[in-house]
């Protein structure tokens, strides 16, 4: 929901990641360096006193890092470590603009598994140890003998890498007894995720430990690293069928694999016992210019969006482009390949419902709803599913605002169970309307309801619950109303604009766009506020907030755009009823509503919009 300055700031952080991103991929990098535009920088080592890293937990926007073999920068006499160090002091330098939370490295960290290849990368990976930084290695087959297994004892890269480095960080949760296994947890998005650091090869013992882990966090969703599974295009090396077989499948926890060795890079999807697809992506760029030139991939996580958008960007290019770049790093500044820089949609919660539901939002009481100022606060729960409705229903706010049925062509009215997830009351009215000949069923208030000839002079809010169903049609549905008053402009005296129309309605245009269109006290025309297209199918809570000068339309919780910024005060009343789920034109019923109506309140105040239903 759009109701915080942590989101607002969000959407800055994102908006600036943004135009970074499309810099990355193109060549203007270059073009811009030569025309002096700035261009993002390496930032140079962290001092000692230099802040500790602190992603933020909360944040439904998060990046995971990843770095493939990088052997070739560490191979005998042939010792770089520059474009190592350049990727690393990026993910400082932009880590809280992207909420970088971790890294993992995919393993080759070196070519020949020396112990001065070794001590060369360990010494780059101190610019993360400095500030605190999570990370995981994984030993490839060029760090150690590619003939052994997880149980093959002390090498170089165990001594440089093994758990003793990892003890002391937050993000470590432990190591397998031969110390080649390991596993990382971060929290982002307000849960825990895991990082599954796997050796070259797993033996049984290896594959024992593995499974005790995920079935210690049965909870927690799992991204899988491990140097050899996917060799291209929907395709698995005979050691990572293997993998798949023996542990992926089998762990519904495990959404997301990542891999290196093979070049070019890939991506797989395949679908694990649960029936759940499981993303396998390869990113190798070691056969490219330089070695890859320490290449990162970036999982930029969008849980709001339910989609993870990756990229790749060489840090250690990027810093050179203000010296001027040679042929070979301009072409690698276009690594906008569909294996290179994509998206991918998952549903997170479904994806995780297996293992990790999401509890439902239990039901609130209606005393809980009776915010002060309350004048109207009508909810639908309690009620056989299907079951028609007749009577009374209640106005719960106590002030005798109580509804009754009015039915058109023999239509009617129903009671259903279904209700937005942040919905008080667990239970909506299910209208259906049409338009041509007329038919159906709504409400109205009674005869002599307060609510009738109020007029909101120091301002309001109305909120209302609504879902639209897939054969939703604008040919016999649209501009009926979700909720409005009876009366005409021309019968209150305001003539302006059409005389016909009613004093107020929150409408469904055509186009599904909520409209709240009213005439105030204070002028003879018609006030508009707009929101955008609400797709089907989907619980949508709308909220009017007028603060006895100005209104501002909400869709779930955010203001709308189309907001006019001129004075509105109060609501004109000629003594006639509201109107729920009916549209009257000419004081004549016009439309009926084609949808389900969840709860609905009217309170004689402003409120701010963490004082909303939906809260």
């Amino acid at each position: 929901m759009c109701t915080s300055h942590d989101h607002a700031q969000g959407e800055a952080a994102q908006a600036g990641a943004g135009r970074r991103g499309f810099l990355r991929a193109t060549a203007l990098l270059g073009a811009a360096a030569t025309a002096g535009v700035a261009l993002p920088g390496v930032a140079e080592a962290a001092p000692a006193t230099a802040a500790r890293w602190r992603p933020d937990a909360d944040s439904r926007r998060f990046t995971l890092a990843v770095m493939p073999d990088t052997q070739y920068l560490f191979d005998g006499p042939s010792i770089d470590k520059a474009p190592v160090e350049a990727s690393l002091r990026y993910l400082l330098e932009h880590g809280r603009d992207e909420n970088i939370v971790f890294l993992s490295h995919l393993g080759d960290l070196t070519q020949n598994g020396a112990q001065a290849e070794f001590a060369a990368i360990s010494d780059a990976f101190e610019i993360l140890d400095r500030r605190g930084v999570g990370y995981s290695v994984l030993a490839g087959n060029h760090d150690v003998r590619s003939s052994t297994d997880d149980q093959r004892g002390s090498t170089p890269y165990l001594d440089a890498f093994g758990p003793r480095r990892f003890k002391d960080k937050p993000t470590f949760g432990g190591a397998s007894p031969d110390g080649y296994n390991t596993f990382h947890l971060f929290r982002a998005a307000g849960r825990e995720w895991m990082v599954l650091a796997l050796d070259w090869r797993l033996s049984a013992m290896g594959y024992a430990w593995t499974k005790d882990v995920l079935a210690r966090y049965p909870r927690t969703p799992v991204i899988l690293t491990t140097h050899e599974l996917v060799v291209e295009n929907d395709s698995l090396s005979g050691y990572g069928g293997q993998l798949w077989d023996q542990l992926i499948a089998d762990h519904d926890q495990i959404f997301l694999t990542l891999n290196g060795h093979y070049w070019p890079a890939g991506r797989a999807t395949r679908r694990n016992a649960a029936g759940n697809e499981v993303h396998l992506h390869l990113t190798n760029y070691q056969n490219r210019y330089f070695g890859g030139a320490a290449m990162i991939r970036l999982y930029h996580f969008d849980l709001d969006r339910d989609v993870i958008d990756v990229e790749t960007v060489s840090p250690w290019i990027l810093g050179r482009a203000a010296k001027g770049l040679n042929e070979l790093e301009r072409q690698e500044i276009r690594l906008s390949g569909d294996a290179d820089r994509f998206s991918v949609g998952i549903d997170f919660e479904k994806r995780f419902s297996g293992f990790a539901p999401v509890p439902a939002r239990p039901s609130r009481p209606a005393s809980r709803m009776l915010v002060p100022g309350t004048v109207a606060y009508w909810r639908f729960d309690g009620h056989d599913d299907a079951a028609a409705v007749s009577g009374t229903v209640r106005d719960l706010s106590g002030r005798g605002n109580d509804l009754t049925l009015v039915t058109v062509g023999g239509g009617s009215l129903t009671w259903s169970a279904d209700h937005h997830p942040d919905q008080p009351g667990h239970g909506s009215l299910e209208f259906q309307g049409f338009k041509s000949p007329l038919k159906g069923a709504y409400l109205r208030t009674v005869d002599g309801a307060p609510l009738n000839s109020a007029t909101f002079r120091s301002g309001y809010t109305i909120e209302a619950f609504y879902r639209l169903p897939a054969d939703w049609d604008p040919a016999h549905h649209a501009w009926a109303g979700i909720l409005g008053r009876m009366g005409t402009g021309g019968a209150a005296g305001k003539t302006a604009d059409d005389p016909d129309e009613p004093l107020a309605t929150l409408s469904l245009s055509n186009g599904r766009e909520p409209q709240w269109a009213v005439r105030p006290l204070d002028q003879q025309g018609i006030a508009t506020n707009w929101g955008q297209e609400t797709p089907l199918e989907t619980w949508w809570h709308l909220a009017v907030v007028n603060d006895g000068r100005h209104t501002t339309l909400y869709v779930e919780g955010c203001p709308a755009v189309r907001n006019p910024k001129a004075v509105a005060i109060g609501l004109t009343s000629v003594g006639l009823p509201w109107l729920l789920g009916g549209y009257a034109y000419a004081d004549k019923i016009d439309q009926i509503l084609h949808g389900r109506l969840g709860d609905v309140r009217i309170v004689e105040r402003a409120l701010p919009v963490t004082s909303f239903m939906n809260h």
